[in-house]
């Protein structure tokens, strides 16, 4: 059930770095490696147990460094002027709430610590959602695209995104929940021949 190579990979002039907690590079639900796999371009660091204390992620020559995170300045109040997405370098923390929280304590020297407008709940089913405005890694970024206005970027995102989702819950075997979130999910219309395959009966080998 593959689905790896269903979406075309997602190009836009942002670049992206996706620092990744120790813990979570075993979860295949990450979706800090779907950004890796999805978007042209984007590089994952690891943040392991005991990094050096003058380790970080190099800013990008002619970009500003944005770490995405709820507790940061709001993108909103942030100069039209300073959000070029080709001048920037945005840094997504994939991780639990809790490690997300040691990621954040680190790093937020590195850049500017950036708020997004997320509302309403997360479409990400694979795990449990604390409440509203609280989203995976991969629908930061997709929120990051929309508000720059990279709307192409963003719309691919997101059927790799949904796809991620929907193909998981059917191999998991939540076949109800796999259903309900199709009827709600853009893959439906643009993926159909996808969606299709992943509905064959395969032979009992």
């Amino acid at each position: 059930w593959c689905v790896c190579l269903a979406v075309p990979p997602v190009v836009s002039p942002l670049q992206v770095d996706v620092l990744i907690h120790h813990r979570e590079q075993w979860r295949p639900t990450s979706t800090g490696k779907l950004i890796e796999r999805a978007v042209h371009g984007a590089r994952s660091h690891l943040f392991d147990r005991n990094p050096p204390a003058d380790w970080r992620i190099p800013t990008d020559a002619g970009r500003e460094m944005w770490i995405l995170h709820p507790r940061g300045e709001l993108l909103d109040r942030i100069a039209p002027s300073d959000r070029n997405p080709a001048r920037i370098q945005a840094v997504l923390l994939d991780g639990s709430w809790s490690e997300t929280r040691v990621l954040v304590r680190r790093t937020r020297a590195w850049g500017r610590l950036v708020s997004l407008p997320l509302d309403g709940r997360s479409r990400y089913l694979l795990r449990e959602q604390l409440g509203e405005g609280q989203h995976s890694t991969a629908e930061a970024l997709i929120g990051l695209m929309a508000a720059l206005g990279l709307r192409e970027a963003e719309a691919r995102l997101r059927l790799h995104f949904e796809l991620h989702v929907y193909a998981t819950l059917r191999a998991r075997g939540r076949k109800a929940e796999a259903a309900g979130y199709l009827d709600q999910s853009p893959i439906r219309d643009a993926l159909p021949g996808v969606i299709a395959r992943l509905s064959e009966r395969r032979p009992n080998l």
